[in-house]
């Protein structure tokens, strides 16, 4: 006996949910073709501007930013475009330089990409630890709360790259990092039988050296003088130690590291300061002084580790820039009454120049 088989219809329900797929698969296309085209579209700047992300802000404060200062006109692609094309989960903070007419498009991929704009900063070579903290606080570009100053000759005098809204304790670690780093390797590299015998040391001379002259030849030969007298040993006498020593106990004498009168007038070291123990006037004590008395450069550090071989024990200044170096007493003692007169004309016409 035959059975009665229900005829089963063609298409129904599968065919109306193929279709609907289809169509929203449609509607998708033309959604996403349409934003892609909107937030590639040229954005209303006239030229370029200078925009600030800052540290946290948020997707939505930064879209509202961007359209106050007529850099997009709909924060909401600017939503979109930082869903489909961010370069990185978090838009990156800093200062960047958004081109006349970038696209919504444009702005999130700089932004998420962290291109943001490049502020200098430089430390020169020579410098104390208190120039350093004063340029550190005077910086508009770097944010954050002071931190403790380090200890004397613990950074590296550079020009660091730095973006806007980078804090001024990052800025100080990466400067003391890079220190450590130029330090070993310098002290790796050290000629042998030096009468140094740490890092520390190196560091300490080399403040000396940094500051005795700015002339970069002069620098392997002013500590191969300073090596022959810690050789010897006879006292370093060396006047940036007089200066520093003044300078840190008695800060309204100097200026800038330099040693002033009442009326800020530059001046020589007076014949009661030479005499006077800080406890850094290498005039006064044997050897280093306690701590570095500057920050001192890669050159200085390199010239100190592999001084110039030289038979002078003494220099004094030229009036050039340089110094003159002899390897008696004698000799010196000449070259120091040029230099005195020298030095007192310098400063007379410094003065009637005023």
């Amino acid at each position: 006996m035959a059975r009665f088989e229900p005829r089963r219809r063609s298409g129904g329900f599968g065919s109306f949910l193929f279709w609907l797929l289809a169509a929203a698969a449609v509607a998708g296309i033309f959604v996403f073709a349409f934003f892609s085209s909107a937030i590639s579209r040229p954005g209303p700047s006239t030229q370029d501007t200078a925009f600030v992300v800052e540290r946290g802000a948020s997707g939505a404060s930064i879209a509202a930013a961007l359209q106050e200062q007529n850099l997009i006109t709909d924060p909401l692609l600017f939503r979109i475009a930082n869903r489909l094309h961010a370069q990185s989960d978090t838009l990156q903070a800093g200062e960047y330089n958004i081109p006349a007419g970038a696209s919504v498009k444009e702005i999130v991929e700089m932004i998420s990409g962290g291109e943001a704009l490049q502020h200098s900063l430089t430390f020169p070579e020579g410098i104390t630890i208190d120039g350093v903290m004063r340029i550190l606080r005077e910086s508009e570009v770097l944010t954050g709360e002071m931190p403790e100053a380090p200890p004397e000759g613990s950074i590296l005098p550079d020009t660091y790259h730095v973006q806007r809204g980078m804090t001024r304790a990052a800025l100080l670690q990466q400067m003391r990092d890079a220190h450590d780093e130029a330090v070993a390797e310098i002290w790796a590299g050290r000629a042998q039988n030096l009468p140094i015998t740490t890092p520390e040391q190196l560091v300490n001379l080399a403040s000396i050296v940094e500051r005795e002259t700015g002339v970069a030849s002069e620098r392997p030969l002013v500590a191969g003088v300073f090596i022959n007298r810690l050789r010897r040993p006879m006292r370093l006498e060396t006047d940036p130690t007089i200066i520093y020593g003044v300078c840190k106990r008695y800060p309204d004498r100097c200026r800038d590291g330099r040693l002033v009168d009442a009326q800020g007038n530059r001046r020589t070291i007076r014949a009661s300061e030479i005499a006077l123990d800080t406890g850094y006037n290498t005039y006064r004590i044997d050897g280093l002084p306690p701590t570095p008395i500057s920050n001192p450069g890669r050159a200085a550090l390199e010239a100190t580790a592999n001084p110039a071989q030289t038979n002078a024990i003494f220099f004094v200044a030229d009036g050039t820039g340089g110094h003159i170096f002899a390897e008696t007493l004698a000799e010196h003692q000449r070259n120091v009454a040029r230099w005195r007169e020298i030095e007192a004309e310098r400063l007379a016409a410094e003065r009637a120049g005023r």
